[in-house]
């Protein structure tokens, strides 16, 4: 299956967020729900991604369609497009390890953004960057798995801090890790007390019914 790469073109707009807000206009006008997922690299933002999907369209028939961010190769694109059946298109950012409005904009553009009800962006992998950049989303989620520590919080409050919701993945290894629920609830409390968290497994499909009827809820809401 071919999957169509965008190279990027870094924004010349000084202002993001002013432009992330312009975009966030338009995506409303349009009735696109536009959701970008953070993470690390690891942390099994693709295999969630496929649960997610899968869970949607089993509750409603929203049209979805997955951007994928990375600063080369086409994996996860072809990945999604495969074995979601979805639009997907794989945004190269030249080297950047994240993406602001107007390269949100450009890659919303190309996956026909108009025809759909939701859009995933999945961001650069790791904790730092995409945190500092709007991409023009309407909500951003933050997934960390199970053995990077309950401590990641405390160590990149930014990105906690610019979540919408948490999803803590690979809950089932949680017995081979010094991972604590309660703890870690305490230190993204410290820096977010208001994002809900999810704690699942996109492996074994733990915890996602309960993750996807929320996401489900706040998309339809949306498109009212």
């Amino acid at each position: 299956m071919n999957v169509k790469t965008i190279q990027l073109k870094k924004t010349i707009l000084e202002n993001n967020d002013q432009d992330a807000d312009l975009l966030r206009s338009q995506l409303k006008e349009d009735q696109t729900y536009y959701m970008n997922i953070m993470s690390s690299p690891g942390s099994g933002k693709t295999t969630t991604l496929l649960g997610t999907i899968k869970g949607l369209q089993q509750l409603a028939g929203l049209k979805i369609g997955v951007m994928e961010a990375d600063i080369d190769s086409d994996v996860d694109a072809r990945t999604i497009a495969e074995q979601a059946g979805v639009p997907s298109v794989q945004l190269h950012t030249g080297g950047m390890c994240h993406l602001d409005a107007d390269m949100s904009r450009q890659g919303l553009r190309e996956i026909g953004s108009k025809e759909l009800d939701l859009v995933f962006l999945e961001n650069v992998g790791n904790l730092v960057c995409p945190a500092e950049f709007d991409t023009g989303a309407v909500k951003s989620a933050v997934i960390l798995s199970v053995p990077e520590g309950d401590d990641k919080p405390l160590k990149y409050p930014l990105m906690f801090r610019e979540a919408d919701v948490v999803l803590v993945n690979k809950i089932d290894a949680m017995p081979a890790f010094d991972f604590d629920m309660e703890r870690f609830k305490s230190n993204l409390a410290g820096c977010n007390d208001k994002a809900p968290v999810f704690f699942i497994s996109a492996a074994t499909g733990e915890g996602m019914d309960a993750w996807c009827q929320w996401l489900n809820d706040e998309v339809r809401e949306y498109l009212k």
